[in-house]
């Protein structure tokens, strides 16, 4: 199997619903996205997907996002804006675009990630 990952990034606010601590006030992050793009064989040309863009398809997905309150965003209003919830949420609109994506992982900081493969 071969595999790609890209990765790029975004600030925004959000508050844990139902959450005990800190984390259930308002706070920000920067987040930092990996995507990764996965097939049993390459292209043509050699490659799974062109770096680019997959990180252009990316970076559409994470406009949506960026110097937001997380929690004021239609899907998540329904669904806590946990980094778990993030990750499926950027999977599944990257799915919608048809690119073949095999995880995403997110990072609120530099030592804790969460990650989210269909």
């Amino acid at each position: 199997m071969y595999e790609i990952e890209v990765f790029s990034n975004f600030s925004s606010a959000h508050n844990l619903r139902g959450y005990k601590g800190k984390c259930e006030n308002i706070h920000g992050h920067n987040w930092k996205v990996g995507v990764t793009v996965s097939s049993g064989k390459l292209n043509k040309i050699g490659i799974v997907a062109d770096f680019r863009d997959v990180k252009r398809l990316l970076n559409g997905v994470l406009k949506k996002l960026d110097h937001r309150d997380l929690n004021k965003i239609a899907y998540f209003k329904k669904v806590n804006p946990t980094s778990e919830n993030i990750a499926k949420f950027i999977y599944d609109e990257l799915r919608r675009k048809k690119l073949s994506v095999s995880s995403v992982s997110v990072r609120e900081t530099e030592d804790s990630k969460a990650a989210y493969s269909g």
